[in-house]
């Protein structure tokens, strides 16, 4: 088994205390460099903002619409909402700039806009159930990042974008493994890692960075190093950067501004990918469920939800040629 929970009852407390005692020093010390590197690259653009110029944002909503005056390239649609109240700011997934434009809480505004500020039961909730789905399979990385063995041979690969009608949230990862099918307990283990997840409440943060250090970055998986100059090239040379605690990954965004947000979640499935793997590098595709913490539903209908996450998810191999579909592959 690859995962950190055989041999004992509670798998919870298991996967706890062995995360401490085995997971792997190398990994700390990369996931580590690679969060100083995102902080460091924060800090640059920060302080290169130069003079600080004003702009206007309009907010439009409860409890009233108001114009805020901030600062250009610093302030944040979560600095906004915090001017309008405390529970803005614990309730919001995502901000919608000029009507059109899903933004990421915690990135700057560039200019003056319009924001509104949108959440999980708006009268029109896809745009931040998108963010939600996506937000899942993200911090799912994050999880199977700290629970496997360093023996497993884990690689985080992609994630596609969210399909909200299929059922599940997805992450594709490579293991050394062939034939590696989770337990039931090791499932339930990893789910009750993505709640403790969401307990710490931490910020889901966003960075533009170049391609070269993005590729500093994730200097020790091949998958993200063969990806990046796709995705720098779709992108005038950038690659999007998210960081959750010290976790990052590629994805395009939008997601949603704190692992607070999330709810109900299960991990369900795990399904070999047999297309694409060979000796030593096994693919895997990673399926799971969840309801944002602020809708609740009763215990028969979340179970019909589980059982239908447990279906392969259809969404693009992460197999398939990356050039050709980059944009399905990273989400």
């Amino acid at each position: 088994m690859s995962l950190n929970v055989h041999r004992i009852r509670s798998p919870a407390l298991h996967l706890h205390h062995v995360m401490k005692k085995h997971y792997s020093v190398a990994a700390k010390s990369a996931a580590t460099r690679a969060s100083e590197l995102f902080s460091d690259e924060q800090r640059r653009q920060r302080e290169n903002v130069g003079r600080i110029e004003k702009i206007e944002v309009r907010y439009l909503g409860l409890p009233q619409d108001t114009t805020l005056v901030m600062n250009r390239e610093l302030s944040t649609p979560y600095d906004c909402a915090r001017h309008i109240g405390e529970k803005y700011c614990k309730q919001t997934a995502l901000a919608l700039l000029d009507n059109k434009t899903p933004w990421d809480m915690r990135r700057p505004l560039r200019d003056s806009c319009t924001l509104q500020l949108l959440n999980f039961t708006s009268p029109e909730p896809h745009v931040a159930n998108k963010a939600f789905w996506r937000s899942c399979s993200f911090l799912l990385g994050a999880v199977l990042q700290a629970s496997f063995k360093p023996e497993a041979g884990l690689f985080l690969h992609s994630f596609p974008k969210p399909n909200i009608k299929s059922g599940s949230f997805v992450h594709d990862i490579v293991l050394a493994e062939e034939h590696w099918n989770p337990t039931v307990p090791e499932l339930r283990a990893l789910s009750i890692e993505m709640i403790k997840l969401a307990q710490k409440d931490l910020p889901i943060e966003r960075l533009d960075v170049s391609s070269e250090l993005a590729l500093e970055m994730f200097h020790d998986n091949p998958f993200k190093r063969e990806q990046i100059p796709s995705v720098a090239s779709q992108n005038s040379g950038q690659v999007t950067v998210y960081r959750v605690g010290q976790h990052l990954d590629i994805s395009k965004g939008p997601m949603m501004g704190s692992t607070g947000l999330l709810g109900r979640c299960t991990i369900s499935a795990a399904h070999p990918l047999k297309e694409g793997s060979e000796s030593g590098k096994h693919f895997y595709r990673m399926q799971g469920v969840a309801l944002p913490a602020a809708l609740r539903i009763g215990h028969f209908a979340y179970n019909v939800l589980e059982n239908r996450s447990r279906k392969l998810n259809s969404a693009k191999l992460p197999t398939e040629p990356f050039e050709d579909s980059v944009a399905e592959q990273v989400a």
